[in-house]
């Protein structure tokens, strides 16, 4: 169908259009008028992901869309509609009550009939590149609306409050069971380290312990000098008991050393007298018996001096045997302090564990118990709900300008399907399209010259070209 067609067709049927544009025109207006208004109310929240500044520090970045999500899916639970419910005291309206049981028979509660009902009426949206939630409320009563729009918003804020603090409570109680088994241990653990250091006398381990190494080191050392001492002594020993006269302590020896002087000047005196005398000689013979006693006396003090050296060697193996007992008991003491010393840092870390955990226990309780005793909410009222002056719905000229569209589609379309189902000839053209034939004439009507004159060139000029296509065929 071209346009001239189409415009021929709604030129000669134009009254059908007129009609039906007309007609949903004025059932529309009509219907605007006498449909029942209802009115909007619109409130508005700012939702914090992290009300908490401290916790705001420690993470950068806005509110995630999932947190979004969240607070509208919370504020169109059943929890918060009858928390709204309650707090306006909806369900203990008598008519409200009689609506109750008339509609379900008694079955459930009021608040969650209530609930479900009201429920319909309420829209959350967020703002696009915002925390900023609006809460529209549609309602036949203004004040109606603004009312149950902000008990709305209270409702979503107190059961904020509530999602915050109840799990926080639950958390406290926890942590307070814990706490005191966490403080029965650590008293059990201290009252284990008292004890075991009331039983071993342990006042400082680890100075006890630094005194004991020292000792350990000294009397090393001394076992040392005693071990290079009778070293020396059993070789002296062993010397004296071989050849005492040439022992060290025997030559060095006053007294030795004076005997023998006076025993070697009595020999040479006797030599000399006995050249001179005789050995018969009274004076020789006194002589031989001073160098008998002397040497009598030498022997005896040599014998002496060599019996002291052995006395000696068996002190310094006394000596030897008697520190290195001691070096062994030392060794013992300072074994077994160290192991009283280990099993005293056991318990003392147990004590450290356990003082840990009562410590990390005790500063979950005390946050928990903040959080458990909050009123405050990540939700702030932005925007209060007021009671509208203007109905939201019906919007009379929305509507009006929506059924001029409408009807102009409709009147349309009626008048096409008229046509089809009544085709007639309105312009040349539909001749050659139903007919499948050339147009050789028009006759104008009455008044329509000028209408003429523009159809007839095309149609002339057509009609040429027939002739000339038949006259060539006929040559």
């Amino acid at each position: 169908m071209s346009l001239a067609q189409f415009l021929s067709i709604l030129r000669a049927r134009w009254w059908v259009a007129a009609a039906v544009l007309g007609s949903v025109v004025g059932l529309t207006f009509v219907g605007s008028l006498l449909w029942p208004k209802s009115y909007t109310a619109t409130a508005s929240v700012v939702v914090d992901g992290r009300p908490d500044p401290i916790a705001a520090m420690a993470y950068g970045g806005g509110t995630s869309p999932a947190f979004i999500a969240t607070q509208m899916d919370i504020f169109n639970s059943d929890r918060v509609a009858q928390k709204a419910v309650r707090n306006l005291r909806l369900d203990q309206n008598p008519a409200v009550l009689q609506q109750w049981r008339d509609a379900t028979g008694g079955q459930g509660t009021v608040q969650q009939w209530l609930g479900a009902a009201l429920q319909k009426s309420l829209e959350v949206t967020p703002s696009r590149d915002s925390n900023v939630l609006f809460i529209t409320y549609k309602a036949p009563d203004p004040a109606f609306a603004a009312t149950l729009a902000n008990a709305f918003v209270q409702a979503y804020m107190e059961t904020s409050v509530e999602l915050r603090v109840d799990p926080a409570r639950q958390y406290s109680s926890f942590f307070d069971a814990r706490t005191r088994d966490a403080r029965e241990a650590l008293e059990k653990a201290q009252s284990r380290l008292s004890a075991f250091q009331r039983e071993k006398g342990i006042i400082a381990t680890d100075e006890r312990l630094d005194i004991e190494n020292a000792r350990l080191n000294e009397l090393s050392s001394q076992l040392v000098a005693i071990q290079a001492m009778l070293a020396d002594s059993d070789s002296r020993n062993t010397q004296a008991r071989a050849n005492s006269d040439r022992l060290s302590d025997v030559m060095n020896n006053p007294l030795v050393a004076g005997l023998r002087g006076d025993l070697s000047r009595q020999e040479v005196r006797l030599q000399e007298l006995s050249s001179r005398l005789g050995d018969n000689h009274p004076q020789v013979r006194e002589l031989k018996t001073n160098i008998a006693e002397l040497r009598q006396k030498v022997e005896l003090e040599t014998r002496r001096v060599a019996g002291s050296v052995g006395v000696t060697n068996t002190i310094m193996r006394a000596r030897e045997a008697q520190t290195r007992a001691q070096l062994d008991e030392q060794r013992s003491k300072l074994l077994q302090l160290k192991a009283v010393r280990d099993e005293g840092q056991v318990l003392s870390r147990d004590v450290e564990s356990a003082q840990r955990t009562y410590e990390a226990l005790q500063g979950r309780l005390t946050q928990t118990s903040l959080e458990s005793q909050t009123n405050r909410t990540s939700v702030n009222v932005l925007t209060q709900a007021a009671a509208p002056i203007n109905p939201s719905t019906p919007n009379v000229p929305l509507y009006t300008l929506v059924s001029v569209f409408a009807g102009a589609f409709l009147a349309v379309g009626a008048v096409l399907a008229i046509e089809l189902l009544d085709r007639r000839l309105r312009v040349p053209e539909d001749v050659a399209t139903l007919l499948d034939l050339p147009v050789v004439g028009l006759i104008p009507g009455p008044g329509a010259p000028r209408r003429f004159d523009r159809l007839r060139r095309p149609l002339l000029a057509e009609r040429r070209w027939l002739g000339l296509s038949d006259s060539a065929k006929g040559a």
